[in-house]
């Protein structure tokens, strides 16, 4: 295993290639969504110049499946006193449910992310949360270091719009994964990200003095995270 490290590879083949069993201390990860995701500039009116191509989805037709098998690889690859932090919207939240109890994680917290901006809609409730579940392999033995008093499982934090510069579609604040990360592990542990995406992950490790690996199936996507860490090209994260 060779920590600080971004594979151009896919998780559901490669993972257990790079990642022995019981390595990792902490995974935060927000998987493809299974929903056909249009992913240009008509999303959040992002300027299409900017927004860089080549988000793979997965079908909905074998999303569950999908799920099933990337959940049983990070149980396998987490630490005994590991946790993760999963990322999903409503639509496919039933599968990782399901998968992260069949794989026997426990479930500590079911977060919400709100955000103040949503897709506009006209027959239905304006979408403005994402998803983000907390869970160990086991009950009682994970890190927690509870950096704020009273946190509540709302999360209120704006999106990064990044204008005039480059992004990808899918793109998490770095602000939300500093504060999973400061709560859910310590300098000088192993963070993984199976869907790397932009980088944030691992350049919030970085940063905060964790090890990170990531993994990421998208070349381009790969090439803006290795970008994002050269520390004289990240002028804004």
């Amino acid at each position: 295993m060779q920590l600080n490290t971004i594979y151009n590879a896919d998780t559901i083949l490669d993972l257990k290639t790079y990642i022995p069993p019981n390595s990792i201390d902490l995974i935060i990860t927000d998987p493809p969504y299974g929903i056909d995701f249009k992913k240009k500039k008509a999303n959040y009116n992002r300027n299409d110049e900017f927004v860089i191509d080549g988000y793979q989805d997965v079908p909905s037709e074998v999303y569950e499946e999908f799920t099933r098998i990337w959940v049983n690889d990070a149980y396998d690859v987490l630490k005994p006193n590991g946790s993760m932090y999963v990322f999903s919207g409503w639509n496919n939240l039933v599968y990782v449910l399901q998968a992260l109890k069949d794989a026997h994680f426990t479930t500590v917290n079911h977060l919400i992310w709100k955000y103040p901006f949503g897709v506009y809609t006209t027959r239905k409730y304006v979408t403005s949360h994402y998803h983000c579940l907390l869970v160990t392999k086991h009950p009682k033995k994970y890190t927690f270091n509870n950096i704020k008093p009273y946190q509540e499982d709302v999360v209120a934090i704006n999106r990064e719009y990044r204008r005039g510069k480059k992004k990808i579609p899918t793109q998490l604040p770095t602000k939300l994964i500093e504060k999973l990360m400061l709560n859910s592990s310590n300098e000088g542990d192993i963070v993984l990200d199976q869907f790397l995406g932009s980088g944030t992950v691992a350049v919030v490790a970085n940063q905060l003095r964790r090890n990170y690996i990531g993994m990421e199936i998208v070349e381009e996507y790969c090439a803006f995270a290795r970008e994002r860490l050269d520390v004289g090209k990240e002028d804004a994260v």
